[in-house]
């Protein structure tokens, strides 16, 4: 027996004459055709709508695959709507069995689905540049990230959430019935999803709240680091020694966050150790050396209740005390300008014949 004489037998025993299965198969081709057209055609047509190229360049790219197979089945859908209509309409050429009837239009449903869901997941990287174009300073700064971080996390949910009522009602889920199962056993499942519900009241009083932003360090409990992620429902904390700390957001609503990126400003005190023997007039002379170069220094506030005094006389040392406020964004800034600060310190003590004490080398003596 020949192989197209087993093909004819096989569709015949579906309930399928040489019609339809012909009808089929130019659909399935029709489909192809629009598939590989549209993967063709997509990419100049985004390139030509889109003018940013951070943008451009994640949109377009392996969106033509799924904007194809969307494309190609959804004219196959459209077909073979056409198809099953002509069948009920009491036509002699055409003969397909009622499940495959149904079948059919829900496995193109299924593909249309999901390659929107896949397509929907590659757009979520353009709120990035979305957010930076739309930005007026061109930095992406703490509120930008925090702003990206959620947006993104809520456009995940959506289009997880869709695209699973999409695909549920693609293979054939009766979504009313399955609402009316969960109306009987909500109030089990509510209580199964309890922590998932309060992690998201947490993630949206974080969010109009705002404690704290991407890139602010802060104090959760016993942990302590850099937010470097805020999502639906957990918080990504990075350790001072590279580690990752994930925190549910409902922890976040009944826990203390103590937050050094909303410092209005970093205080710092030092204290240097002169040798006795010291000049008292060339130790004054520092003091108001260090005292003017605090009020002149643009990286430094509250000049009113800063100083630098003489902290205390012991039998080897003077020892003089500096206090001081930094009008600094992070900490990589403020370590810079002490840098500058100490470096100076060590100038000014070098001009006016100063000495700094340090008890292991007098013992060393």
């Amino acid at each position: 027996m020949s192989e197209s004489n087993i093909a004819t037998d096989t569709a015949e025993s579906l309930g399928l004459n040489q019609a339809t299965v012909l009808a089929i198969v130019g659909i399935i081709i029709a489909g192809i055709v629009t598939r590989f057209i549209v993967m063709q055609i997509a990419p100049s047509v985004l390139k030509k709508i889109i003018r940013s190229e951070n943008i451009k360049r994640k949109t377009v790219k392996d969106s033509d695959r799924a904007l194809g197979s969307a494309a190609g089945a959804a004219l196959a859908y459209f077909l073979t709507l056409q198809l099953i209509d002509a069948i009920q309409s009491g036509s002699d050429t055409y003969s397909m069995p009622e499940v495959v009837q149904n079948v059919l239009p829900n496995i193109f449903q299924f593909i249309i689905a999901l390659s929107l869901v896949l397509w929907a997941f590659r757009l979520v990287d353009v709120v990035q540049d979305v957010v930076q174009m739309l930005d007026e300073d061109g930095v992406t700064d703490g509120a930008d990230k925090t702003l990206i971080s959620a947006v993104e996390s809520l456009l995940r949910f959506f289009i997880i959430f869709i695209g699973a009522i999409f695909i549920a009602d693609a293979v054939g889920f009766k979504l009313t019935s399955l609402i009316a199962g969960l109306g009987i056993s909500g109030l089990a499942l509510a209580l199964a999803a309890k922590d998932t519900i309060s992690n998201f009241f947490g993630a949206l009083t974080v969010l109009l709240d705002k404690p704290f932003k991407v890139g602010d360090w802060v104090d959760v409990g016993n942990s302590q680091g850099e937010v470097i992620e805020i999502n639906l429902r957990t918080t990504l904390i990075r350790t001072g020694i590279d580690t990752i700390i994930t925190i549910p957001n409902a922890n976040l609503v009944s826990t203390p966050v103590e937050n050094y990126g909303k410092r209005r400003w970093r205080r710092w005190q030092t204290m240097v150790h002169f040798d006795i023997n010291s000049d008292p007039d060339k130790v004054e002379a520092f003091r108001d050396d260090v005292l003017q170069s605090i009020q002149e220094n643009s990286a430094t506030m509250n000049e009113d209740s800063s100083w630098c005094r003489v902290n205390d006389i012991s039998a080897t040392s003077v020892d003089v005390s500096i206090n001081l406020y930094w009008d600094v964004q992070g900490g990589a800034d403020e370590r810079a300008e002490k840098e500058k600060f100490l470096l100076y310190i060590m100038q000014i003590a070098r001009g006016h014949g100063l000495e700094f004490y340090d008890n292991r080398i007098r013992q060393q003596r």
